[in-house]
Order: structure tokens, then sequence, then C-alpha cells
């Protein structure tokens, strides 16, 4: 969509994952906040984009891209990504992006926490299975062995912490377009969002 519109893109949950492998990468333990925020202090995210259209993620100048849908990341990015602190950070440099220009910006608070005031904001919905299956498929892709049944058990696992954590909970903003994905291909989806940010949907 970002391409077809000729707006820049981030996926705000890849700038949490990528958090997640640099608290991985100092063995800080997933269970101690102060030492996870402590990691979290000294990062700098970056976005660097391809001739492709592609984006990487570089943290404090390293390419983590090739990470940052690696099963270990899976486990522990919900654990990351409720503490308070990290999100501050994260959300204040969300901000700062944002206003460098139009860009479509995705991620589980965009429409209530990080730019409440956005033209327009899409609240993307599909099954657990639904969602597992297209992970599953991903994971295939990259000659990753994993049971499907692990995938849909990390995904209903993530939804329960992101859903009831205290600090930006995961929800629809009360003014945003909710679109159920279950039985729409990823062409008919983009135009539809297309639509929507053309004033056509």
């Amino acid at each position: 969509m970002a391409q077809r519109l000729r707006y820049r893109f981030l996926d705000t949950g890849m700038m949490y994952r990528a958090a997640t492998v640099a608290v991985i990468d100092a063995k800080a333990p997933i269970n101690d906040q102060a030492a996870m925020t402590h990691v979290a202090e000294k990062l700098r995210f970056d976005v660097e984009k391809h001739q492709d259209g592609n984006e990487s993620i570089l943290v404090n100048g390293q390419d983590v891209t090739s990470r940052l849908l690696d099963q270990e990341i899976d486990r522990n990015v919900s654990s990351v990504s409720a503490i308070p602190r990290i999100r501050e950070i994260m959300v204040r440099e969300q901000r700062r992006i944002a206003r460098e220009g139009r860009i479509v910006m995705i991620g589980r608070d965009i429409g209530t926490v990080v730019l409440p005031d956005a033209e327009l904001k899409v609240f993307l919905t599909a099954t657990p299975e639904t969602r597992a299956q297209r992970r599953y498929r991903d994971f295939t892709l990259r000659a990753i062995k994993v049971a499907y049944s692990e995938v849909l058990a990390e995904i209903r696992r993530r939804d329960e912490l992101d859903s009831s954590r205290q600090v930006s909970p995961l929800r629809p903003a009360d003014d945003a377009e909710v679109i159920n994905t279950d039985d729409m291909t990823l062409e008919q989806v983009v135009e539809h969002l297309k639509a929507l940010a053309c004033g056509n949907g």
C-alpha cells in the first residue's frame, strides 16, 4: 500500500522485535524489567530503505532484519513490549519518524496511542487460525522448521498478553475502520485500504 501511494513505511512491531534482539544479545533476563529497560535506553533505531522497496531495521547501526521473525524473538517480544518505559522510548521514536512526512505505519497501538490524530486508522483482524497459517507459511518459505500447532499457540499467547497489558493494550481505536481479512487475499486487502486512503472506500 505504501509503495502504491508513494508513502514511506514503518512496521513498528519490527522495532519492538529489534529491541528484543538487543535485549537477548545483551543477555538481559526477560523477567528483569530494569535490566531490559537499561538496554533499551541505549538503543538507536533506524529504517534503511532499499532500491527494491524493502526496508531494513538497524539497531545502533547493525542490521538485525534477518533475525526479527526468529522463534526466540516470537516467544519474548510481548514481554519486552509490555514494559512501560520501553514503550515510551518506542513511541517517541515512532512519532519523530511520522513527523518527517507521509507514512503508512503499522502496529498494535498506532491509532490509539502513537498517532491518535492520524487521518486514517485501520484495524485489520483475522482469526488466530488464519494468522497462524500465514505465519506458518512465512516460516516454511524461510526453511524454518516449526509445527503449525506451536505457531497457533504462540499467536494466542501473544494476543492474550497484548490485550491484557496495562499500557497500550491491543484494541481498535474508536474511529478505526475494522476490516476482517479472513476471506481476503493480500491484493484485495491492499486495494481496499488504498480506496479508503483515497477517500473512495
